[in-house]
Formats: C-alpha cells, sequence, structure tokens
C-alpha cells in the first residue's frame, strides 16, 4: 500500500479533475450557483475525499469499498459534464479536459478496485 494517498496516481487525477471542475464552473451562469456549479463540485471532491477516506480505513476491503464509491462519483461527474455540454454550459476545451480526466479516473479507479479485490493482491 502506498504510504499515503497523496502518492496514488488515482487520487493526484482526482485532485487535477477537482481543480479543472472549479475552473469550468467558475465561468457557469451566477443561476447556475445552487444547481450544476454546487453539484459538480460536490461530486469532483467526493472522489477525491473519498480515496483518501479508503485509505485512512487501512485494510484492503474497506479501500475497495471506497474506492468503488469515488468511482461512482466520477460517473456522477461524467454525466453532469456531457449534460453541461448538451445544454451549453461551460468553455468547450475546458469542458474536454475535465472529460478527458474524469475518464482517465475512472480507468486508474477500476483497476484499483479489481487489484485489491484479487486474493493476495498486493494493496494499492
Amino acid at each position: 500500500m502506498h504510504r499515503s494517498y497523496l502518492d496514488f496516481i488515482g487520487w493526484q487525477k482526482a485532485m487535477q479533475l477537482s481543480v479543472q471542475v472549479y475552473e469550468l464552473t467558475r465561468g457557469f451562469p451566477r443561476e447556475e450557483l445552487y444547481g450544476m456549479t454546487s453539484q459538480l463540485r460536490r461530486a469532483s471532491i467526493s472522489i477525491v475525499s473519498n480515496i483518501a477516506e479508503g485509505h485512512g480505513r487501512g485494510t484492503r476491503p474497506q479501500l475497495a469499498h471506497f474506492l468503488s464509491i469515488a468511482r461512482g462519483s466520477a460517473f456522477e461527474v461524467e454525466a453532469q459534464l456531457l449534460l453541461c455540454g448538451q445544454v451549453g454550459l461551460g468553455e468547450r476545451a475546458c469542458l474536454g479536459r475535465c472529460e478527458s480526466l474524469c475518464d482517465e479516473v475512472s480507468r486508474i479507479l477500476a483497476s484499483a478496485i479489481r487489484g485489491l479485490n484479487e486474493p493476495g493482491a498486493e494493496s494499492l
């Protein structure tokens, strides 16, 4: 297991995603403050938070569980980003960066979860 969640590339990429989501949502209309802005920010924060919490639990099953929750939040972010694109919210290039990072985070988490669930496998 990594000494810290900070060493896990999935957490690092999720943090980049959260930063990009904040960048993206800064340009959203004011009327979206309690709508899409809040939803996207909370879901992206949930990814980094659940990775950290799972690591802090100290067991492989708990870590796998929290990584699964984080992956669910990544799918939530992905759906919201797709909706933003459909309704014209956000600058296209920033939206694309968020979508790309979201996909990467989801794939990293899926791989880590698979590895943790294999008998005798090493932790992160």
